[in-house]
């Protein structure tokens, strides 16, 4: 009988705030603001059930969940608190001096490319935050990543599979089994299993801590990105 062999991993797909990138609560600290600024109060808990999503989504589920504003209201308040937001973002990722790549994501990035693997970035974030903090990393000029899918480039953000679905396309990937999604939310997780990747791991050094992340569907949780090498160089997974 022939030994059935396994494919090789041909892309990670990177989360960004919180896994590739540093936050310090920087996100959940400016939706909080936003919503603050148009006289609405949530806390860190509630902004906490929303990490990862489309920021326009996560918006627009807390005032109704939370606060149940009503249509025609719930439409134009959802727009204008993310305009806050998007504002909050970009003014910090573009100066405040704490801006930086999570530990050993630049050298994670780079060994995977001298694999031969394909390295892309995938956020809850549009594609106006997204440019601005890859381009004060340098990643891009850097050659550190070879693609960025973000949520307002596909129909469903997370936890749907659409951006991983579009990554592949990018990286002319056939075969979800052929990728690896890297994540620190839960909202991460659901959308590397909704996509049918090979491998799904969680980070444990973001906005969820590892028994929380255990919950749900995964392949592997790690503390450090480096842990992703051996786990994509292995046969044995």
């Amino acid at each position: 009988m022939s030994k059935i062999v396994e494919m090789a991993i041909k892309l990670v797909v990177f989360d960004m705030a919180g896994t590739t990138v540093s936050d310090n609560d920087d996100v959940h600290a400016a939706l909080i603001t936003a919503f603050y600024q148009h006289s609405y109060s949530i806390r860190r808990v509630d902004a906490n059930k929303v990490m990862g999503w489309p920021k326009p989504t996560a918006i627009h589920f807390l005032l109704d969940k939370e606060f149940g504003v009503k249509k025609p209201r719930l439409e134009s308040l959802t727009k204008e608190i993310h305009q806050t937001f998007l504002s909050e973002m970009i003014s910090f990722y573009k100066n405040d001096a704490s801006v930086k790549a999570k530990p050993n994501a630049e050298k994670t990035f780079t060994a995977l490319k001298e694999k031969g693997i394909k390295v892309c970035l995938d956020t809850g974030f549009s594609r106006d935050i997204a440019d601005t903090i890859i381009q004060r990393l340098g990643w891009k000029e850097k050659g550190l990543i070879d693609y960025s899918v973000t949520s307002d480039e596909v129909k469903n953000g997370r936890p749907y599979p659409d951006l991983i679905l579009k990554a592949m396309r990018l990286a002319d990937v056939k075969d979800p089994r052929e990728v690896a999604k890297v994540g620190d939310t839960i909202s991460d997780l659901q959308e590397g299993s909704a996509a049918g990747c090979r491998y799904v791991i969680g980070i444990t050094t973001g906005a969820y801590k590892a028994e929380e992340l255990a919950k749900h569907e995964h392949t592997h949780l790690i503390n450090d990105l480096q842990e992703i090498l051996a786990i994509v160089s292995s046969e044995a997974n």
